[in-house]
């Protein structure tokens, strides 16, 4: 089989339309497939940055880090609280004059 430029992206379409069907089709391994596809998307934005398709690469990273930013919520919503209460913390500490 030759390989080239062509067949090199349609074998990407393929391994991302397997990566949806899998975490479509199985409950457990739904949320794992779907971090993977958000990086692979990331991953293949930046790619396609650095390869001089710079359009095209812009909008698959955009999507990747929206669809990444939208897994990793659970996380980064906590983190962002944390941090407003301890910026709070130290500016009421700060305003104190002895």
């Amino acid at each position: 089989m030759k390989t080239n430029r062509s067949s090199g992206f349609a074998l990407i379409l393929i391994t991302l339309g397997v990566l949806i069907l899998l975490g479509k089709l199985t409950p457990f391994l739904g949320s794992l497939f779907g971090l993977i596809v958000a990086l692979v998307m990331v991953g293949l934005g930046y790619y396609g940055i650095r390869r001089g398709n710079a359009f095209f690469g812009w909008i698959v990273l955009f999507f990747g880090v929206m669809a990444l930013i939208s897994k990793l919520a659970w996380l980064i919503v906590p983190a962002i609280g944390i941090g407003l209460i301890a910026y709070g913390v130290s500016t009421l500490r700060g305003r104190r004059s002895y």
